[in-house]
């Protein structure tokens, strides 16, 4: 089973993050569950939600606390929170920001950590500092575990009827997913 965690803030699309990655598993042919955690519900307040994805039926419905990929939508969540509470040495941590990976404050090997500036390509494609479907086309290439066709597909679902909104985050993980990291 693979456990992802996703952090970012309220306001970031963090639940509908983890929507889309559910939908595009179940789309795929896998299983998946995906649900939030958040306190007081307000912009900018921190938000969790979590995603589980296998083979087989997910019977836990617990919070994930050793996740095999982390996605931080906001990296200033590094300096506030421990963010990697949980990760080993394996785990994979998606980051969206500008800076170089020797300066974020993340307990995890080099090689593990991927960033992305999803907030300039957000704003360029989207018109918003709305990350999540930037991140979401780097977490496809990167893990494999959801392709390209089925991402695509969930964005479709989710968004249906908004063919402005669908053709742009579609654009947005695209160009993600094309992302040299």
């Amino acid at each position: 089973m693979t456990q992802i965690r996703i952090h970012g803030r309220g306001g970031q699309g963090v639940v509908t993050a983890a929507e889309l990655i559910a939908i595009a598993a179940f789309k795929g042919g896998l299983q998946a569950q995906a649900f939030p955690s958040f306190g007081v519900e307000r912009t900018g307040a921190p938000v969790e939600s979590f995603v589980r994805i296998d083979n087989q039926p997910i019977m836990t419905k617990e919070q994930i606390y050793q996740p095999n990929v982390l996605i931080i939508q906001d990296a200033s969540l590094l300096d506030n929170m421990d963010i990697t509470a949980g990760a080993d040495k394996k785990t994979i941590a998606i980051i969206n920001t500008a800076k170089a990976k020797s300066d974020l404050k993340i307990d995890l090997p080099p090689a593990n950590i991927y960033t992305i500036d999803a907030t300039k390509i957000a704003l360029e494609i989207i018109g918003k500092n709305i990350v999540n479907t930037v991140i979401l086309g780097l977490f496809a290439k990167i893990t494999g575990l959801v392709n390209l066709a089925s991402l695509k597909q969930a964005i479709e679902e989710k968004f249906s009827g908004n063919e402005n909104l669908i053709n742009k985050n579609i654009k947005a993980i695209e160009r993600a997913y094309r992302n040299d990291f």
